[in-house]
């Protein structure tokens, strides 16, 4: 199977981008250098190319304009879920539903995928995330409303959410639609 990474320079640093013929392998966080970037991808995804796909120029696209704070949609983008279990997807799926400026607890995603007390379990799966911005896991905090849990950092989670509109020292959890 073909897999293409690339990478875009954003207002906030280096994004990069994985894509096979199945879908979107993987996304990164922003990082100060292009080489950094392309090197994460590549030890992540050995056997990839660097190169021009129009998935990559796409979705690069709408990265460059997320990081400028233009509300920009991702629930079209198809993920190649190789190497994912069944309780991850369920766990993403859930975590993509859940709408820019808003936040949810990890009880509430375990309870929309049948995991009733499993928000340990869930913050598991979203550590495990390849997939962020494209897969929101920093929409997700404690069920206090406090901000826990962020493999780049509370910081960099914090900056995410301010730049969706949500206030991290006062965040309303939202109930579910």
């Amino acid at each position: 199977m073909r897999m293409t990474v690339g990478v875009c320079r954003t207002a906030w640093g280096w994004v990069g981008v994985a894509v096979s013929s199945a879908g979107l392998l993987g996304t990164t966080l922003p990082r100060a250098s292009r080489e950094h970037t392309l090197a994460r991808l590549l030890d992540r995804w050995p056997g990839a190319q660097k190169g021009a796909d129009s998935r990559l120029a796409a979705l690069r696209g709408k990265l460059c304009r997320y990081f400028d704070g233009e509300a920009v949609g991702f629930g079209d983008q198809v993920l190649d879920l190789r190497g994912a279990t069944d309780f991850q997807a369920r766990v993403w799926k859930a975590v993509r539903s859940i709408p820019r400026g808003q936040v949810r607890s990890y009880g509430w995603v375990a309870d929309v995928v049948g995991s009733t007390g499993g928000a340990r379990a869930v913050g598991q799966a979203m550590a495990a995330n390849p997939f962020p911005i494209v897969v929101p896991c920093h929409r997700v905090v404690g069920k206090d409303g406090r901000l826990t849990g962020f493999a780049a950092g509370l910081g960099m989670k914090r900056r995410l959410l301010e730049l969706e509109g949500v206030r991290p020292d006062n965040p309303t959890l939202t109930p579910p639609p």
